[in-house]
């Protein structure tokens, strides 16, 4: 492929791109530097690539075209590679996988995908896992003319004749809700647009309960409710949310007697319930917001369930009549009191049992406590890193629970545990093809020694006989936000690199909820440098043992794992050969003083509120875009999707366009950007989306090689 010299209108950007029999190498794009005054608390701040967030203007869409081209020239030798790893790692999925059929009022519900397409097909299959298959919605059919495609909330309706979903066909999380007569397959005429994509059934089978969002920031703000048959524009609002600090959502109680109506934020939660059987009446509430105070709730037996950190950072269960909900009525249970060495995690709350999912010492663990107070049953796990949870579990009155695991050298398993007999019954694992043995990778767990003497958790996957003397190279994840626990999950296409000698690590930083609350409550605020610390001497640590070394080191994180990728290559770009950014959170002060971009308002207690002084100077002090200077830098792929509504484009266009003025090393500084439609994850679709991983491993590859 051949790129001529590029220029663009009035000389404000010009980008040359050649091949090597013109010039040593692609010339990487230059945007025009435009300086803004951004003034705050009295500091000035210069920003000379402010304008690029001007998503329409023909300067921006060039300037983002070019970077494209330029990635695609510099990439070009490596195209060959990308196919026979797009190719294998395609080859590993099993064409034609189903979900394990879940039963619900009387059918049994799964998806399927067949060989070569890339949407799910989702089938039931009435009284009986061996009955003929119905389709409920071809998602592929929903697709067709779309180059993304998203589903949300696929329910079916209590009495089962109807299905309600709703569809993203961009990628900014603006949905269209659609009714399917199962009978028929015919749409109802009932559509409901721009809306969250969130919805309940009523049990009239009549009334969806659903949810809208602002039109300018994308914030779940009010909840709706529609019934059958009635033009959309007659919807009653039941509430709406006016703190901007917060965002509602709605479902249904595991027992459909009532559907729940969240609203919440980082440091509060409140919740009202309406009668499932009465979708006319008014929400109640359980119990008011309080700053500070969180709380989930589930039913049984005319109780609430609430789990909540009420005097309790690491969490505790409650329970409280229905009638009488309010904080002052709820009591401690003994089964999960508060605890300082055991985080709960969360409860889910069935006729005759919960299932409690506690994390200790970093790992997961499920808890089966019968209601009538007999013995308690615990799930084993052997393997030193691991992930669990609970699966598809929709009917209340059951005795068995569906629950699934995974190991980094495990693929997703499936089991049944009859809670009657305790028979543990393996209902499917997930086929990898390609010739993948479990047994031939080893699987550890570390502790790393952070800075200030916390240990911080590190998971880390490779192949048996893998010599441990700093030749291997090693690709290090990270995340670290929200109190996401970033799970030692098994990776289908992370087989890839093993197979090519790779290790495979995960740093638990702080940030997460691996440890416990307080493993949150430290990597966050005025804390959160400590996300970033901890995943340097995490690798730091990796080199001094011996699984890699800084020439043959990787890292990679997305969305706030791509802040801690731009924190880390400022703060210590010797550390690594290489690092993947995707759709990364990097201008955090000039973001965070914009409360029109959407996820802002609510995530003022994640980060803090710049327009406070202290908050301000120290995310200054961290912020990847804000702290670039003229240093060496190791090389970087950047990904973002001009869609994208929870970190915008302009964010890692800004960071690329900064570091190419000012960078003084010949490392590749790449960005790609998804022009047509594509979300915060990327393309939609089960094969597309590898060809983003298929260039991130060609990028890796080729600089251990040494060819870019």
């Amino acid at each position: 492929m051949s790129l001529s010299k590029i220029r663009f209108a009035a000389g404000l950007l010009t980008v040359s791109l050649a091949f090597a029999c013109a010039q040593p190498g692609p010339t990487p794009p230059v945007a025009q530097k435009k300086p803004q005054t951004l003034e705050t608390h009295g500091d000035v701040r210069v920003d000379d690539y402010y304008w690029l967030r001007e998503r329409t203007n023909p300067e921006v869409l060039a300037y983002l075209e070019a970077e494209n081209a330029y990635t695609e020239a510099v990439l070009a030798e490596t195209t060959e590679l990308q196919t026979e790893l797009f190719e294998e790692l395609k080859n590993r999925l099993q064409p034609d996988e189903s979900t394990v059929p879940s039963r619900y009022h009387g059918y049994y519900y799964l998806s399927h995908f067949e060989e070569g397409l890339e949407y799910p097909i989702y089938l039931r299959r009435k009284g009986s896992v061996d009955a003929p298959d119905e389709v409920t919605l071809d998602v592929n059919q929903v697709a067709e003319g779309h180059d993304f495609c998203s589903v949300s909330d696929n329910l079916v309706s209590p009495d089962s004749r109807l299905l309600a979903w709703a569809v993203d066909t961009v990628g900014r999380r603006k949905y269209t809700i659609h009714v399917t007569d199962l009978a028929t397959g015919e749409l109802l005429p009932d559509v409901l647009t721009d809306v969250t994509g969130n919805l309940a059934w009523a049990n009239d089978s009549q009334t969806l309960i659903y949810t809208r969002q602002d039109p300018e920031t994308l914030r779940a703000y009010q909840v709706w409710r529609h019934r059958l048959g009635t033009d959309p524009s007659e919807d009653e609002m039941l509430y709406e949310e006016t703190d901007p600090t917060f965002s509602v959502s709605v479902w249904k109680t595991r027992s459909e007697k009532f559907i729940l109506i969240n609203s919440e934020q980082t440091l509060a939660s409140e919740y009202r319930f309406l009668d499932a059987d009465d979708p006319q009446a008014e929400p109640q509430i359980i119990a008011a917001r309080e700053r500070g105070v969180e709380y989930s709730v589930d039913e049984a037996a005319d109780r609430f369930i609430i789990r909540t950190n009420l005097d309790a950072p690491n969490f505790r269960l409650m329970i409280t009549p229905v009638a009488y909900p309010g904080r002052e009525h709820w009591l401690e249970m003994e089964v999960a009191p508060a605890r300082d060495d055991v985080f709960l995690e969360g409860v889910d709350v069935f006729q005759d049992f919960m299932v409690l999912t506690e994390r200790r010492d970093g790992l997961r663990h499920l808890r089966v406590v019968p209601a009538d107070g007999s013995a308690e049953t615990e799930v084993a796990f052997d393997e030193p890193t691991y992930v669990t949870w609970i699966d598809e579990n929709e009917e209340f009155d059951t005795s068995v629970l569906r629950y699934g695991y995974s190991s980094l050298n495990t693929p997703e398993t499936i089991y049944d545990l009859d809670l009657v007999t305790g028979e543990r019954t393996l209902m499917k694992q997930e086929k990898i093809r390609g010739g993948f043995e479990s047994a031939n990778y080893v699987v550890e767990r570390l502790m790393a020694p952070a800075r200030d003497g916390v240990e911080v958790p590190v998971s880390l996957v490779y192949r048996k006989g893998q010599p441990r003397n700093g030749t291997s190279p090693l690709l290090l994840y990270g995340y670290g936000s929200y109190g996401y626990s970033m799970e030692a999950w098994f990776r289908p296409d992370v087989v890839s690199l093993l197979d090519r000698g790779f290790v495979f690590a995960i740093a638990h930083v702080r940030g997460g909820q691996e440890m416990g609350r307080w493993w949150y409550e430290d990597g966050k605020l005025l804390n959160k440098k400590n996300t970033f610390t901890d995943f340097i001497d995490s690798g730091r640590f990796l080199v001094a043992e011996g699984y890699t070394a800084p020439d043959r080191m990787f890292a990679k994180g997305g969305s706030a794992g791509g802040l801690l990728m731009g924190a880390v290559a400022n703060m210590a770009p010797e550390l690594f050969a290489g690092i993947i950014a995707n759709v990364p959170f990097v201008d955090v002060v000039t973001t965070m003083l914009d409360d029109s971009i959407p996820l802002t308002t609510g995530e003022f207690d994640e980060w803090g509120d710049p327009k406070q002084p202290e908050y301000y100077d120290y995310m200054l002090s961290y912020s990847p875009y804000d702290n670039v200077v003229a240093r060496d830098y190791p090389a970087l792929l950047v990904t973002t999707a001009l869609e994208d509504s929870q970190v915008q484009y302009f964010e890692p266009a800004k960071w690329v366009a900064k570091l190419r003025a000012m960078k003084t090393d010949s490392n590749p500084l790449l960005l790609t950007c998804e022009m047509s439609a594509a979300g915060h994850g990327g393309v939609s679709g089960r094969y597309k989306r590898y060809e983003e991983t298929a260039l991130e491993y060609a990028f890796m590859l080729e600089v251990l090689n040494g060819g870019l």
